[in-house]
């Protein structure tokens, strides 16, 4: 028989060998859940409605906001640690992969070797002096018999899927987070303008009251109301100011701004926020509740972390057989270093060991529990995930739909305080009022616009949470 037809029977035998192994443990199974039919306002959906959503921040229409969520997809440190953790996942599914296969290895060795002829048994016998040199290939496989290498891979396929479904999981945290910030700032920024104008106003005023004052018009009562809603409007602005400044700081780490180009970046973002006019999208995703679970990738990697740990079960059940090696060796020795590969020189080897623990005290047991133990983890986090998921797109579903309502009630309440705002001027003009009434009338005219940009910045925020709530802006693997 030749040293090739050897070898080829020695891999005919390892290959049968692994193809009659079976499998331990459990195999994964979605756990039950029972879910609603529909959602409770299903009405706000459109149905009808076949937009991309997969970038779904572009429905507010503002480039602006575009170029800060791509900005921040890219360089947002978080996103890229997730990253990270996916390349770290595909080496390990890369080495349990690698377990499955035979390892090939090589060997060359040179020794020089002298021994006494009393080592012989012969002591008349002068010391001898020997050479030897041998290269050789040696070929290992376990035999996979109870599946604990399968059980391994699978389980780094299920880690692989988690760390995918985390990243992404991040990237519509941060898409989320950088619209709700974006729009946070700019109801800041109005705020902001709306109260320097109010000062202004409040300083027309007062130079107008003076005038009257000095002019026998009106009492000193008067004029210190006006001078207190002056100084009572500047003492707003300070506050404001800092709201501003701080959301700035907020979106330069979400975008991932150095330190050193914040300063230089956000000076730059007044100027081009005062170009975008944002709307809100007009489509809202029309999954339906069972839909959720395929939809969320945080459901999706609390599920693929059930599958890896009870995959880990399987390992650790066929941890406690016995197993079985084989191994193969072919090449060459001789006394000299030219005589290698020569005839008369082979050397080959095969084996095989079949072996376990007979008694470990427990060990092997305890490795067990705590693969299941770990597994009623993951099924009991996988819960909470579902859980937690309806009721956050539940909610979302209800605050997008109340926050509609109310920039609706707020803009007719602006319009109608407005007209009340103009007819106290003519009337306090006229005499038919006091100041303190024309004041009222302009606090409550202040405090409705102030409530307006409020309700604009939650129903575009409420926007950005229902297509986060929903699983929208990203794609499945």
């Amino acid at each position: 028989m030749t040293h090739t037809s050897q070898i080829q029977r020695a891999l005919a035998v390892l290959i049968l060998s692994a193809l009659a192994g079976c499998t331990t443990g459990p195999d994964h199974k979605r756990p039950e859940i029972a879910v609603p039919a529909d959602w409770p306002e299903n009405e706000i959906l459109d149905t009808a409605s076949d937009a991309d959503l997969s970038e779904w921040w572009r429905g507010f229409g503002d480039p602006f906001l575009d170029e800060l969520v791509a900005r921040a997809l890219d360089d947002n440190l978080e996103i890229q640690i997730q990253a990270a953790r996916v390349e770290e996942a595909r080496a390990r599914l890369g080495l349990a992969r690698a377990d499955r296969w035979p390892s090939l290895d090589a060997q060359a060795d040179a020794s020089r070797e002298r021994r006494p002829g009393a080592a012989l048994g012969i002591p008349e016998a002068g010391s001898t002096t020997t050479n030897l040199f041998s290269v050789s290939g040696m070929l290992s496989y376990e035999v996979d018999l109870w599946g604990r290498l399968a059980r391994e891979r699978e389980g780094a396929e299920a880690l692989l899927r988690e760390s995918h479904y985390a990243r992404d999981a991040v990237r519509l945290n941060v898409a989320a987070d950088v619209v709700t910030t974006y729009f946070d700032w700019r109801a800041a920024r109005n705020q902001l303008a709306i109260a320097r104008d109010t000062v202004e106003s409040r300083a027309e005023t007062l130079r107008l009251q003076e005038i009257r004052r000095e002019g026998g018009d009106i009492d000193e009562l008067a004029l210190q109301q006006a001078l207190s809603e002056w100084e009572f409007a500047r003492a707003a602005l300070p506050a404001r100011e800092q709201r501003v400044r701080v959301l700035e700081g907020a979106l330069s780490v979400l975008t991932g701004l150095e330190p050193a180009a914040l300063w230089e970046e956000t000076r730059e973002w007044d100027a081009r926020a005062e170009t975008a006019k944002p709307g809100v999208p007009e489509s809202v995703p029309a999954y339906l509740p069972s839909e959720l679970l395929e939809r969320r990738p945080d459901v999706r990697a609390a599920e693929a972390a059930l599958h890896a740990a009870t995959a880990g079960i399987g390992v650790a059940e066929a941890a406690r057989l016995p197993r079985l090696n084989l191994s193969a060796l072919l090449g060459t020795a001789a006394t000299s270093a030219g005589d290698l590969f020569s005839d008369g020189t082979e050397t080959w080897r095969l084996a095989g060991g079949f072996g376990g623990n007979l008694w470990d005290f427990g060990r092997n047991r305890a490795r067990v529990e705590t693969a299941e133990a770990r597994a009623l983890q993951a099924q009991g986090q996988y819960g909470l995930v579902v859980r937690l998921a309806f009721n956050e797109a539940r909610d979302a579903l209800a605050l997008f739909e109340t926050s509609g309502q109310r920039v609706e009630a707020t803009r007719r309440l602006v319009a109608a305080l407005e007209r009340t705002e103009e007819l106290a001027e003519i009337r306090y003009d006229e005499g038919f009022i006091s100041f303190l009434e024309r004041l009222d009338a302009q606090r409550a005219l202040l405090d409705a616009r102030l409530a307006y940009e409020d309700a604009l910045r939650d129903q575009r925020s409420a926007t950005a949470t229902l297509f986060k709530a929903l699983g929208g802006g990203w794609e499945a693997m």
